[in-house]
């Protein structure tokens, strides 16, 4: 307006000048009138047109010359006074005074980025109808032509309020008074998992009137419909990214993989000890350890009640869900995290207070029957969770928190068992012991004992030699006394027993050559004996020798 107004004056001020020309200066009026044209053919062009920039639209607001809105209508499809329909791409745009009917403003284009995809809601077009939660879905193909707010509002027959198309990553121009975009986040379904969709739209007029019942009569009550119908879709979505609208589609993440429950800890654990002190008398010691449940735990311990006695039980089990199975999960239960808190826990609680509590159980067998009730309990928990589409693959028990008191006459008399093989052993280490150093000891003497060996075996043969001796020594004897005894048979005994004697006398000479005596006189006698002979060996002594030997024989 004001550019007009400027060009009004400017024209005003050449008309006049055109009347009244400067008559001192031609040439000066003339130059002035040529400013004042061009001044105002600028102002009056200078509305007229309008330049966009390349990443940008531009957005009209007609305020003069123009009829009003339709009541109920706030977007003009055909002129009228308000925010306009169209918009203005990038460039050069004249229209005859465009600024001036009209409030240009500027808006940059709409960005998607990867992984992400933009909510579009309509604030202009027909009224949804009733019940509706989001409106109709365009025909395949033709989401460009929604884009154009003149298309959308009159021959595309858009409905106000959220769309159910969605805008893919990448660059739109769109109408911002027409259209509001939200971004959001893509639904990526990871690797090992499955996307259920619970859908709020109807795409299809060909679904069923009464829901899809869960196909097994065993199996909880779901309603699971055809792909394109309000609720809970039969087949789910396989791992990858989708540009799924979440206001419309809502989905539940299931894993497929195999999932493993436990439940373990909070309870008390008491233990007995034993030992033994110096002199093998056992004692006992009883202590106490507060068993904590882990985060990552489903749920505590599974207390069992045997016998009257109370159990603790460390459980665990391992669950799949099928993909075909997981609509059956959504439907019935919600998610995999229900199934564990409203079914699977409850019922094994159940299951191991019903095993617990049978007349025939002791408390025992939670330790030396244990794979047994591990398939007892497998076999109820699995047909109760095929009821909400989960398989039970495995149960595990753990080591159950068996009251000490029940285990200490097992553990003493495992105990004593141990400490008399103990001593056993210690009986037979300890003489194979004395074994090796009787050995060691014989190794490190063997040069004695072979020094007395060889004297052992030198004795024994002196003793054969001297046997040998005295028997030849008696046999000389013998030989002797019987030669003596033919002497004295011949020479008489006196003669005999003197010639005996002398033998004697000069063997003792050849010992002892200082009993000789050389006689200086010549010694005779007249007798007939042997006087003589005894003179020159020492008369004196052999006489006295001679005659008491033969005393003694008298």
């Amino acid at each position: 307006m004001l550019y007009l107004v400027i060009a009004i004056v400017l024209l005003g001020v050449f008309l006049y000048l055109f009347k009244n020309p400067i008559r001192e200066s031609g040439l000066v009026t003339r130059a002035i009138q040529a400013t004042l044209f061009l001044g105002v053919l600028f102002f009056l062009t200078l509305p007229s047109y309008v330049i966009i920039d390349a990443d940008e639209i531009g957005l009209m607001k007609r305020k003069f010359l123009a009829s009003s809105l339709p009541p109920g209508r706030i977007i003009a499809a055909n002129g009228e006074k308000g925010p306009q329909a169209e918009i203005l791409g990038p460039g050069f745009h004249f229209r005859p005074f465009i600024r001036v009917l009209n409030v240009i403003e500027y808006a940059p284009v709409v960005l998607i980025p990867e992984g992400h995809y933009g909510i579009l809601t309509a604030q202009d077009g027909l009224p949804m109808r009733e019940n509706q939660f989001i409106a109709d879905p365009w025909p395949a193909g033709k989401t460009q032509q929604m884009l154009d707010a003149k298309y959308f509002l009159t021959e595309g027959k858009g409905q106000k309020g959220p769309q159910l198309q969605v805008l893919r990553p990448g660059k739109y121009r769109i109408n911002n008074y027409l259209f509001k975009v939200k971004v959001a986040k893509a639904l990526d379904v990871p690797t090992g998992h499955v996307a259920v969709i619970r859908s709020k739209v109807q795409e299809r007029s060909d679904c069923p009137d009464d829901s899809v019942q869960a196909k097994d009569a065993d199996q909880v009550t779901a309603v699971i419909v055809p792909t394109g119908c309000k609720g809970v879709h039969a087949e789910p979505l396989n791992p990858q990214a989708y540009y799924l609208n979440r206001e419309a589609y809502e989905a539940t993440i299931i894993p497929t993989r195999i999932q493993t429950w436990s439940y373990k800890g909070g309870y008390t654990k008491r233990q007995i000890d034993l030992s033994v002190d110096d002199n093998g008398k056992i004692q006992q010691v009883e202590s106490a350890k507060q068993e904590i449940t882990p985060e990552s735990a489903a749920d505590r311990a599974i207390i069992v009640r045997v016998e009257g006695w109370t159990v603790p039980v460390d459980v665990r089990i391992v669950v799949q869900v099928n993909p075909e199975n997981a609509p059956l999960v959504v439907a019935s239960v919600g998610d995999l995290q229900k199934v564990e808190d409203k079914i699977i826990t409850p019922a094994i609680r159940n299951i191991f207070r019903t095993i617990g509590g049978h007349p025939d159980r002791k408390v025992l067998d939670f330790i030396e029957k244990r794979e047994e009730i591990n398939q007892l309990v497998l076999d109820e928990i699995s047909k109760i969770a095929a009821k909400a589409g989960v398989s039970v693959q495995e149960v595990h028990m753990g080591e159950p928190a068996i009251p000490p008191e029940l285990l200490v006459a097992t553990l003493r008399e495992q105990l004593a068992s141990q400490l008399k093989e103990t001593y056993i052993r210690e009986q037979e280490a300890q003489k194979q012991r004395i074994s090796v150093e009787r050995e060691r000891a014989t190794a490190d003497q063997q040069a004695q004992l072979v020094r007395a060996e060889i004297a052992k075996k030198a004795a024994a043969f002196k003793k054969q030699q001297l046997k040998l001796e005295g028997e030849g020594e008696k046999l000389k004897l013998i030989e002797i006394a019987k030669g003596q005894q033919a002497q004295a048979n011949v020479l008489g005994k006196d003669r005999a027993m003197q010639l005996q004697a002398l033998e004697m006398s000069l063997a003792a000479a050849v010992k002892n050559p200082g009993i000789v005596k050389i006689p200086t006189v010549l010694v005779t006698g007249t007798g007939s004996g042997f006087e003589g002979a005894a003179a020159v060996l020492g008369a004196s002594n052999l006489i006295e020798s001679m005659k008491g030997m033969q005393t003694k024989q008298k």
